[in-house]
Parts: structure tokens; C-alpha cells; sequence
């Protein structure tokens, strides 16, 4: 018997899980995300025993632009507001309401990044670079994994809104949705443990 016995496809075009109910998107998202906390998981982990045992690490805390990174997670927890009501315009069968606000959440990744941007280039010109200590090596590892996952975040919610806007494969609002909230609630983790605790 096939293993796709175990699938079924809905009136929507959704493919579920006969055992379940729930869409295969949706899983498949929710084991990729576990992955993901494995990766960020350790990494945070990893950081957070090398700054309790230096705390000289503190000093060099100091230097991180609090401000920054506090308006950066302004950014991100507003474009989680979008991804919110673009995922309430796709249930409505919404699509050009779904994508125009996938397009704002876009657009405010997009000013995340070039935030970024800037703050590295004056930490870079200020001689903070990823070998002027560990601590330094850990604040660009961490950041600039997290950037990776924002531009595809970017890339994916860009491809959702192009099929949300025709009324298509507007289940995948949700699924990319998923995967934007993960990107913030790791933005939400980073931010106090690199720019707060000084």
C-alpha cells in the first residue's frame, strides 16, 4: 500500500494527514523550526556558559548600540503583527489583503537588515571585529545567522505573496507565517542576552 494512502487532499487543495488532520505544510514547517532550535538552542547555549565563565565578556557587552538592537526588535514584533492579519485575511479567502500585508512584513525585514547594516559598519570601523575577542566572534556568529533566516524569510514570504495576491495556495500564508514568528521570538532571545546583559 502506497504511503500516500495516509495523505488526503481537502476541498481546498490542502494535503492533510488522514491521522491527524493536520496540513502536511504545516508539520513539515513545525520539524524544519525544530531543527532550527536545535541549531540556535546550542549555539545560545554555548554562549551563555563562555559569559559566565568571562565575565570580562560584560565590558565588551558594552559596546553593543542598545539602541540598535532595541528598535530593531520594534521592527521585527510590528512585522509579526502583519504576518498575524495577513494570515487573517488568507482564512477569509483574502488573497490581495494577505499579500499587501505580507508585503509590509517584507518590507520591515527589509528595514531590519539595512538597521544591521549599519550597525555592523560602525562596530567594524570602531575596531569591534569578529577577532577582537571571542565575545566579538559570538555577537556576528549569532547575529548574522539570525540575518541569514530573516532574507529568507524575506525570499519566502516574498514567493507566498506573489500566489496570495491570484487567491492561490493561500494556505502557505500561515506556513510562512510560522517560520517569520520563529525568525522574531529568536530576535527576542538574542537581544537581551548580547545588547542588555552588560
Amino acid at each position: 500500500m502506497s504511503a500516500l494512502t495516509n495523505d488526503m487532499r481537502t476541498a481546498t487543495g490542502v494535503i492533510t494527514r488522514s491521522n491527524t488532520g493536520i496540513p502536511s505544510s504545516r508539520l513539515a514547517m513545525w520539524f524544519l523550526l525544530g531543527g532550527e532550535v536545535l541549531i540556535f538552542g546550542g549555539l545560545l547555549v554555548s554562549y551563555m556558559m563562555g559569559r559566565l565563565a568571562h565575565p570580562e565578556w560584560a565590558e565588551e557587552a558594552h559596546h553593543t548600540a542598545t539602541t540598535i538592537g532595541f528598535i530593531n526588535a520594534i521592527i521585527l514584533l510590528t512585522s509579526d503583527l502583519f504576518v498575524v492579519m495577513a494570515h487573517a485575511d488568507a482564512q477569509r479567502k483574502d488573497g490581495a489583503s494577505a499579500a499587501k500585508n505580507i508585503m509590509i512584513t517584507v518590507a520591515l525585514g527589509l528595514a531590519f537588515l539595512v538597521i544591521k547594516g549599519f550597525e555592523y559598519s560602525h562596530e567594524i570601523s570602531a575596531g569591534l571585529t569578529i577577532h577582537k575577542s571571542v565575545f566579538w566572534a559570538y555577537y556576528y556568529l549569532i547575529t548574522g545567522i539570525h540575518g541569514s533566516h530573516i532574507v529568507v524569510g524575506i525570499i519566502a514570504l516574498t514567493l507566498v505573496a506573489r500566489t496570495a495576491k491570484r487567491g492561490e495556495q493561500l494556505q502557505r500564508v500561515e506556513t510562512a507565517g510560522i517560520y517569520w514568528h520563529f525568525v522574531d521570538m529568536v530576535w527576542l532571545i538574542v537581544f537581551p542576552l548580547l545588547y542588555i546583559a552588560k
